[in-house]
């Protein structure tokens, strides 16, 4: 049964690749411009499942990601993927890499290639894209004189790669997750993960401590803390954490027991199985 897939795109994208990894042939993978727009396809109906990137094992965090699952509209993980990343230079055919003065990509990219820019283009005017793909495809409007994208993009729109593996760092690799609406959580399966997103009442000395003793109490090991503003006013956050171990698992559950006495709110974003 064909099921429809949102992922941030355009084509070309590194998303779009890692989707490839988990979906089958006859599936629909529909490309949204940005993290909230695939998201929100899934809680309007438009698509089954939405896959987005939340980190990078160099640049961190994909904070749009983060928030979107902690304050939007309920969401949930279901299964996460990973991928290797690297970075190609790419113009127009008939353009001189000698003529680059301004060079299209995502933040993220860019921040990965920075090494790179700084040697070979240090003058060159970076703009900044909804994703890599969109730097790719937007050379065509010609508003710019080079993108850096992942090297498939050069081939979906025709491209000219002017230099491959520009990446400062070459085991770059990003973690990307499935989420859906929520529903049935998949069954433990001896290697899960579980996140969540824990809101504090207020802002008071040894907070995240408390946070970390109840994992800590019932030796539950975290891979994963971030603290990200709620919107609500300066100085109230909240915590995106994940936990080794299945919400079934007695440990990861007393934990989860533990903190809806001490948090204002907790956010189940799922449990699932761990990429290998």
């Amino acid at each position: 049964m064909s099921i429809k897939y949102a992922y941030l795109g355009p084509a070309g994208t590194f998303t779009e690749a890692a989707l490839l990894k988990i979906t089958n042939q006859g599936d629909q993978l529909i490309a949204y411009a940005n993290v909230t727009a695939a998201l929100n396809a899934v809680r309007n109906g438009e698509c089954e499942k939405a896959l987005v990137p939340i980190e990078n094992s160099i640049e961190g965090v994909v904070a749009r990601t983060l928030d979107e699952l902690a304050i939007g509209q309920p969401l949930v993980i279901t299964a996460e993927t990973t991928l290797p990343v690297s970075f190609a230079l790419m113009t127009l055919p008939n353009t001189d890499a000698k003529q680059i003065k301004s060079i299209a990509t995502h933040p993220h990219a860019e921040s990965q290639c920075r090494s790179y820019i700084a040697k070979n283009y240090p003058n060159a005017q970076i703009i900044e894209t909804a994703s890599t793909a969109a730097a790719a495809k937007g050379l065509i409007k010609g508003d710019y004189d080079a993108a850096i994208a992942a090297s498939i993009a050069a081939k979906n729109y025709q491209l000219k790669i002017i230099d491959e593996n520009i990446g400062d760092n070459t085991g770059a690799v990003t973690r990307f997750v499935l989420v859906e609406k929520p529903g049935k959580t998949p069954a433990a399966s001896g290697r899960d993960r579980t996140s969540l997103a824990v809101f504090i009442a207020i802002d008071h000395a040894g907070a995240l401590l408390e946070i970390l003793n109840e994992f800590a109490k019932h030796q539950v090991n975290l891979t994963f803390i971030q603290s990200r503003p709620t919107g609500v006013e300066l100085g109230h956050y909240h915590f995106i954490i994940d936990a080794e171990g299945h919400i079934q698992d007695a440990p990861v559950s007393a934990a989860l027991a533990g903190l809806k006495q001490i948090c204002e709110d907790i956010r189940f974003l799922g449990s699932y199985p761990q990429a290998k």
